[in-house]
């Protein structure tokens, strides 16, 4: 018998996406964003799917050194299997057992761990791509050229080693154990997030978009941090929402602001249906 309660929190994402989508629908010309996608470059597009999958790898990499601080055996190539299932899970079905989820209790299930320290990295995983989400933004804020931030300019450049030296000291504190493999885990992240900009980039080029490359990649960024959120369905409509305002703000045209987010989320979902594979053929850890 399904669960009352995971039954309720999907409808609620479901509701709450459709919401956002019918919103976006009413609020822009979508004729436009179709013309848009319609002209896109081929050969860019499939670059930025192949960046977008790099980026993944290498977040899997991140994940597995995590794993290998507790002490857990986990092969790269069982590691990467897991994380496409994780994936997959996290997008299309949001509201049976989720990707992070699903992975600790494999994880826990194969390997002598403690629950708490296998939740603990997965969520510290999360946030240390959050983490350089958030300095890449405020790194591309300190160099926007818009009005309404440069009294703010400041702030955002003291915002970067601030939020680094929070989050180092924070993990000193509660995850002592996982201190060691600080500085490698915000390299990992480093390339992941500059992968996703190199993708975004590229996705732009596909679709002849010309204009500000920088207040466009400051609205991804903000909109990556607000996807995460689990409040939608695999961050469908949270993200073209930001997309939309973020253009609205930064006096760009929210059709192909829009169009962007539409492309990014097709990439994403075309990748994590990889992981369709691992569902029907059981991963050996």
């Amino acid at each position: 018998m399904a669960n009352p309660r995971k039954t309720l929190t999907t409808a609620l994402k479901l509701l709450i996406s459709v919401a956002l989508v019918y919103f976006i629908f009413t609020n822009i010309d979508f004729t436009e964003v179709v013309d848009t996608l319609k002209k896109s470059n081929p050969f860019y597009l499939a670059l930025a799917m192949l960046l977008f999958l790099v980026s993944k790898v290498i977040a899997s990499f991140r994940l597995n050194t995590y794993f290998h601080q507790l002490g857990i055996p986990l092969s790269q190539k069982s590691n990467l299997k897991l994380y496409l299932l994780g994936m997959f899970y996290n997008l299309f079905l949001p509201g049976g057992i989720g990707g992070d989820a699903y992975k600790g209790y494999l994880i826990k299930k194969t390997f002598e761990v403690p629950t708490k320290r296998v939740v603990s990295v997965l969520v510290l995983d999360r946030l240390s791509g959050l983490l350089l989400l958030f300095i890449y933004a405020c790194g591309l804020l300190w160099v926007l050229e818009f009005e309404l931030f440069n009294p703010y300019r400041w702030l955002f450049l003291v915002l970067i080693p601030l939020s680094m030296t929070v989050f180092y000291f924070l993990k000193k504190k509660f995850f002592g154990y996982v201190l060691p493999i600080f500085w490698k885990s915000v390299g990992y992240s480093a390339l992941i997030q500059f992968a996703q900009i190199i993708c975004v980039l590229c996705i732009m080029q596909a679709l002849s978009i010309e204009g500000n490359a920088i207040a466009y990649l400051v609205i991804f960024l903000v909109s990556s941090i607000v996807s995460v959120v689990p409040l939608t369905i695999g961050g469908l409509g949270s993200r073209e929402v930001t997309f939309f305002y973020g253009a609205a703000l930064l006096n760009l045209n929210e059709g192909i602001s829009v169009g962007i987010s539409v492309v990014f989320f097709l990439i994403t979902a075309l990748v994590s249906l990889m992981g369709i594979v691992f569902h029907f053929k059981k991963i050996k850890l």
